[in-house]
């Protein structure tokens, strides 16, 4: 079909890969830095910064004859324009501290957990957009009473790219993210932007996932869009019985399901793909930020020689057994606990056994969030394992039977840029009449790592029993 393009607008930089239409190999590259101005508040940004590394990320002509590109963005941010398309004030970015307060107070306001869920699939938390909103509304009135117009971060670039047209559009995964749209119906919740902007505004036209946000007056075909969460699942190419073990500070599960999960407890939050599909996402506090306790409480310098002393010790770490719960935790719902080291015993007291207690505790959490969505009727037959962290030996050797499947550690790569790519291969596909519109291109899978569980997986579930008895002792019915 010819060449597409991908472009990853990610929290601090923005990376373009040029990518062969059919294949899918990725012929050139770019990134660029966002330009940080000094002063200004982390949760604050000037959008324009993000179209300045972008012009600087395309430089070069690296965009000479491509003929379609797709835009991954992060996710959570909201751009506030007034009825002209000017920005009111800087994008609200990130996990906003400052919205946690907000957030309570839109739970209480629409009849707690239960309804939220029911609403939009997902319970507000400080970084989504409705609750960005509710904190603009409360602490900074004017704005809020000047935005006429709501658009994430990717919404906001494929407008730029486009020419500021009179229509803008998203996608069902960047809008199953806001707070103010369900994965389950299809459609917005006007009335939870009421709620939390204190008044009605213009919300992007949700297209499909092979359709075009439009052309440029030059002929580029400008896709979808999607945010990076979205982009690097369909990057990846999972589809169902997958799952996708994210390990950063804090972990992340994720799964492909025909359905849209509707969860009362609030454990569950329901996206939408990148292809029509669902996207159930768990979430624990905890992952490698567990790793790095453990080393500074050994004195290690990093994780590598976290990881070959764990190696010391063998399944189960004679016994010990830790509930990584260092900043509380969300799966299970334990806001204001602390971890928890149980099965001390002389033999046990030794350093590699520690190590060892701390991986496994860590990916045990994990497991737990795996457990939720199979509690649900997920399927889970491979585990693709992401971040840094997946490349130590000491968590390679224990996932795959702490996880009971196959696990798969890709090589490192920037899939949200590549999947944006693949939307836009898919997206000029349809237009020239060579693609299907619900089937998207078969692109080339990742270069990975494959770990079976084999005869580990009898020793990995014992290991896995042990943690659950600990958990089910020091908090009865935390999953209940």
């Amino acid at each position: 079909m010819g060449i597409v393009a991908g472009l990853d607008s990610s929290p601090d930089f923005t990376r373009i890969v040029v990518c062969d239409a059919d294949t899918g190999a990725v012929l050139k590259q770019g990134y660029a830095a966002h330009p940080v101005e000094g002063g200004g508040r982390a949760s604050d940004v000037d959008p324009q910064a993000w179209l300045l590394s972008l012009g600087e990320a395309a430089g070069g002509g690296l965009l000479e004859g491509v003929q379609a590109i797709g835009v991954s963005s992060q996710q959570n941010a909201v751009v506030p324009l007034d009825a002209q398309g000017n920005t009111v004030r800087p994008a609200m970015v990130g996990g906003d501290k400052r919205a946690q307060v907000a957030a309570a107070d839109l739970v209480d306001a629409l009849g707690g957990r239960e309804a939220w869920a029911q609403a939009v699939g997902c319970v507000p938390q400080a970084a989504q957009p409705v609750t960005k909103l509710r904190w603009l509304n409360k602490t900074e009135p004017d704005a809020a009473l000047r935005t006429a117009v709501l658009l994430q971060a990717h919404d906001w670039l494929v407008w730029q790219l486009l020419g500021r047209p009179v229509r803008r559009t998203t996608d069902r995964g960047g809008a199953s993210g806001t707070g103010y749209w369900s994965a389950a119906t299809g459609a917005y919740r006007a009335d939870l932007v009421e709620l939390a902007l204190g008044h009605q505004a213009m919300l992007p036209e949700v297209i499909g996932p092979s359709e075009a946000a439009g052309t440029t007056p030059e002929g580029l075909l400008i896709s979808a869009g999607t945010g990076e969460t979205m982009a690097a699942a369909f990057g990846l190419g999972i589809g169902l019985g997958d799952a996708v073990v994210s390990l950063g500070a804090s972990g992340s599960v994720m799964a492909v399901h025909p359905e849209a999960l509707v969860d009362n407890s609030g454990m569950i939050t329901s996206l939408a793909d990148a292809t029509g599909m669902h996207l159930p996402v768990v979430t624990t506090l905890n992952a490698v930020r567990t790793l790095r306790g453990a080393a500074e409480m050994l004195g290690l310098g990093d994780l590598e020689s976290l990881s070959d002393l764990a190696m010391k010790s063998t399944p189960g770490a004679h016994g010990l057994v830790l509930l990584p719960y260092l900043e509380g935790e969300r799966t299970p719902n334990l806001p204001h606990t602390a971890g928890t080291l149980s099965g001390l015993r002389r033999e046990s007291m030794k350093p590699e056994h520690l190590a060892r207690a701390a991986f496994e505790g860590m990916l045990c959490g994990l497991a737990d969030a795996l457990d939720v969505l199979r509690g649900r009727g997920v399927e889970v037959r491979r585990v693709f394992l992401l971040g840094a962290a997946a490349e130590l030996s000491a968590v390679q050797a224990a996932a795959p039977a702490l996880f009971g499947a196959q696990v798969v550690v890709p090589q490192p790569a920037d899939y949200a840029a590549i999947g944006a790519a693949r939307q836009a291969a898919w997206a000029l596909g349809v237009s020239q009449g060579t693609l299907d519109p619900r089937t998207p291109p078969m692109w080339q899978g990742p270069a990975a790592q494959v770990l079976e569980p084999g005869e580990e997986l009898a020793v990995g579930q014992a290991v896995r029993q042990q943690y659950v008895s600990v958990r089910e002792q020091t908090y009865p019915g935390a999953f209940r």
